[in-house]
Order: structure tokens, then sequence, then C-alpha cells
């Protein structure tokens, strides 16, 4: 890619759109799926994705966490219903209201107020009742309290209620017992709501893992997070039910070799000492890239299909591999940072366990420097940097 010869990152389209198809599979085939695109898709691109798939039946809509990335996709013509999973400020109401975006709510105050700015500007909000059944972050706890306040938010003049969720926090660990312990008392709390006349149209709790490994959480829809973009939300969930693909690649260019002496450091402090001759290539990507820095001395990349292990600390734009064993290296030779080179592969799950992170993180962090390149049949449809802002 002479373009973005520093670094840039490919999104397989093809394995996005496989990777949806595996999960529909493994859901049942009345239920929909929410596709979870916040945080710019995991990394991987909200806008291009949701172009991709916005048109599957079975995709409710999408899921983001922020009012910003609601206008965002919004901007982009995306038509399907958008719901902001979070909190949003006073001061996007009106604005979110207007754009039709669906809101999670968790206080009657909340409620009261997006319902009188949607009586002003003539239009009804719907809503998603956030449960509290075990994250312990925002959502109404399971109690009289919370079933009176959500019977008063059913009886707001422009006021919508179209679901109620909650969401799993072990739902990734082989043993399911507390996560279907939510699912229980999300079940009942619900039951209980229906049953002082206040229907839920749409019931919605499986995330990623419990699209995977509990089907009886499927209900009206499931939250598709992570799996979209190929990996696996831990080494716990069964992987065979749900074969994936990961859709990103990172990549870069060698620019410097030079050969260092024996008894040499390397990089900041000095970290690394070299014990022989050492043939050292400068790969120009460091942790402003969101490369973690993390994997100082301890991580590899990949280039002419062998393993080329990290020397030192990784600098903020820099850092340097022993290329000793691979023969005939030139500058501008590629590297793999994440990904597939010959028969080798660099996964994120292997990078993110060596550098003390995880996969979720991993990809998020990688940064605005770092351009994506969104592939289809093998064939470059669109790339996206911000180089001229």
């Amino acid at each position: 890619m002479e373009k973005y010869k520093r670094v840039y990152a490919t999104v397989n389209l093809d394995a996005i759109a496989f990777n949806i198809q595996q999960m529909k599979a493994n859901i049942d085939s009345d239920t929909q799926i929410i596709a979870v695109i916040k945080a710019d898709g995991y990394g991987h691109g909200a806008v291009q994705i949701a172009h991709l798939i916005e048109e599957y039946d079975y995709i409710w809509g999408f899921a983001v966490a922020t009012a910003e990335e609601a206008f965002i996709l919004r901007n982009h013509k995306i038509a399907k219903p958008i719901l902001i999973l979070g909190y949003v400020f006073h001061e996007h109401y009106k604005k979110l209201i207007q754009e039709e975006i669906h809101l999670t709510v968790f206080t009657f105050e909340m409620a009261k107020e997006l319902s009188d700015i949607a009586k002003e500007v003539n239009k009804k909000v719907k809503v998603h009742i956030k449960i509290d059944t075990g994250m312990r972050r925002i959502g109404f706890q399971c109690n009289s309290d919370s079933l009176m306040k959500i019977i008063d938010i059913s009886k707001l003049s422009n006021i919508k209620i179209e679901a109620a969720f909650t969401h799993f926090a072990k739902a990734d660990e082989a043993d399911k017992t507390s996560a279907n312990m939510q699912l229980d008392l999300y079940k009942q709390f619900v039951s209980e709501i229906e049953e002082m006349g206040v229907p839920i149209p749409i019931k919605h709790c499986s995330n990623s893992a419990g699209i995977m490994d509990m089907r009886t959480a499927n209900m009206d829809a499931v939250r598709a997070g992570i799996i979209i973009y190929g990996l696996y939300p831990s080494n716990e969930v069964s992987t065979d039910k749900v074969m994936l693909r990961p859709a990103m690649e990172l990549k870069s260019h060698i620019v410097h070799i030079k050969e260092i002496p024996k008894d040499f450091g390397i990089s900041y402090g000095w970290t690394w000492t070299t014990n022989k001759t050492t043939k050292v290539a400068t790969i120009p990507v460091g942790y402003a890239d969101g490369y973690p820095r993390s994997l100082s001395n301890q991580g590899w990349v990949l280039i002419k299909g062998q393993k080329a292990p990290i020397l030192g600390r990784i600098c903020m734009d820099q850092f340097m591999v022993d290329v000793t064993e691979i023969e005939n290296m030139l500058p501008n030779d590629e590297v793999t940072l994440i990904g597939k080179d010959g028969e080798l592969l660099i996964s994120v799950e292997e990078i993110s366990d060596i550098s003390g992170r995880f996969n979720y993180e991993f990809v998020c962090d990688i940064g605005k420097r770092v351009p994506r390149v969104f592939l289809k049949n093998n064939k470059i449809v669109e790339t996206k940097d911000y180089f001229n802002e």
C-alpha cells in the first residue's frame, strides 16, 4: 500500500460479513441482531460496517456508546435504528430526538426531561429501559421502587418504551452460573413490568459471549460486539459453535537496517543489550499509534514469513527488531504487526496476552495516525485517514 507505507490497518469486509452470518446461524430464526459498532466499530470503521450490513433483514439496527457516535452514523445516511447504550447529556437531547435516535433510560427524571423536549418538537422518543442485574453500572435495580418508576415512565406522553435490556457481567466465563442468575432476574423483573400493564416489545440480554454460549438468552434480539470483528470474547467460550475470521491486519515497512556490535544497548534505558553482533531493523510505529509499549523486549513481528523479536523499549513513534536470521533484508520490506505472513500468524489475542492487555482494548486503541484500508474480494474499496483535517 504505497500511500500508507508507514503503517496501515486493513479491514476485511468479507470477514465481517462472514462473522455476522456465522452468528446468525447460532441464534433463533426470529431473533434479530443489534450490531454494536461503538468506538468506531472497535477500531474497524463504524460507518463502513454499518453500510455493509444494514441491508441484512435480521440486523435490527446499531448500538453505540455516545451521542456523537450516533450523529456520525446519521450523517452518513444510516437509516436503521441507532441505540445509544450509555448515558447522554442534556445538551444533546433535542438533536437526538430530532434525529430519532433510540435512547437508554435508567431514571425517571431523564425520561421526563426527554418527554418534555420531545413534546416541544412534536416527536416521540423510543427508549430502552436499562435493568441492572449485576454490572452495577447504570440501570434500574430490580425492586419495587424501580418498578413504580418504570410504570410512571410508561405514562409520559412523548415516551415510547420499545425495549428493556440488561448486560451480563460474566457470560464470557465457562461457568455460566452468574450469567444464568442475571438472566433469571431479568426475566422475572420484566415479567413484573408487563404484569403491571407495561408491554416490553423487544427484550435483549445477550452480548457476544451470550450469542456463542447461551441460546436460552436469545429473546427478541442479541447485541453482537467483539465477534463481529472476528475476535472471541475470551478463551473460555465455545469456539466450535461460531467460526470467526479476524477482520483486521496491521502492516508497516522497515525504514532502516544496521549492524550493532556485541554489548551495545538498544532504545531508551538500554533495557536490551546485544549478546553478539546483531542486525537491527527500525520500524516507524510506536505507542502513539496504539502499538503497546508493554511489548518492549517481549513482542515480535513477521518479516518475510519469519519472526523478528522486538529489541528494547518501544518508543512513541518507532521500535527495533532483530533481523539477524532473516536473509536478504532491505529497507521498505513489509512488516506484519498483526496478521498472517506466509505460514505464520500474529493474532490480536496473542499480542494482547503478551502485552498484558485484552483483544477489545488492543483494536480500540489503534489510533488516528493509522489509516484504515477496507477490502472486499481482496480489492481495496475504500480508505480512511485523518491526514487532511
